[in-house]
């Protein structure tokens, strides 16, 4: 029975969040969609498990759940200010400096969500990832001191991914 439920549903929280997902995205919710939206989720993660060998085995959902809420509040946040940089700031007044982040994260989607976080930030790219996945190399608009930008991502993101992933 174990195994059949672990053939059925290889990511349970995958399957969740695509019917949720799916749902939200239409346009009016009624009980065909919310039936699709579960089948989606969960023919999607079966027809993809195979690429998933190494998969988390326990997410903290709450932790997660308080970093998407963060992050949303930093994406509002860092709007604001690129607007007010690119608004107020000549382009010689400006600091662009490369970050290099080292990381202390090992898991692969968990480094996966803090590049992502990191691109979706406005005024931050996630540039490259060293061969061996041990540090991240991040542009930042414009950052007075590199080590403060650095700083606040380990604090601010990949500590809470470590805690949500290991």
């Amino acid at each position: 029975m174990r195994k059949l439920y672990r053939w059925l549903l290889p990511h349970p929280a995958l399957t969740v969040l695509l019917a949720v997902v799916w749902t939200l995205l239409q346009n009016e919710v009624s009980a065909g969609m919310v039936v699709f939206g579960v089948i989606l989720g969960i023919i999607i993660p079966i027809m993809t498990a195979r690429w998933w060998p190494d998969r988390p085995q326990s997410l903290r959902v709450g932790k997660m759940l308080t970093y998407c809420v963060l992050v949303m509040w930093d994406i509002l946040v860092a709007n604001v200010q690129v607007a007010w940089i690119v608004l107020t700031k000549r382009n010689a007044d400006m600091r662009p400096n490369w970050v290099v982040i080292p990381l202390d994260l090992r898991s692969p989607e968990a480094i996966t969500i803090l590049a992502g976080t990191i691109t979706l930030t406005p005024g931050t790219v996630s540039a490259d990832l060293s061969d061996e996945g041990h540090s991240l190399l991040v542009h930042a608009l414009d950052a007075d001191d590199p080590d403060a930008v650095r700083d606040e991502i380990k604090d601010r993101y990949e500590r809470r991914l470590k805690e949500i992933f290991e």
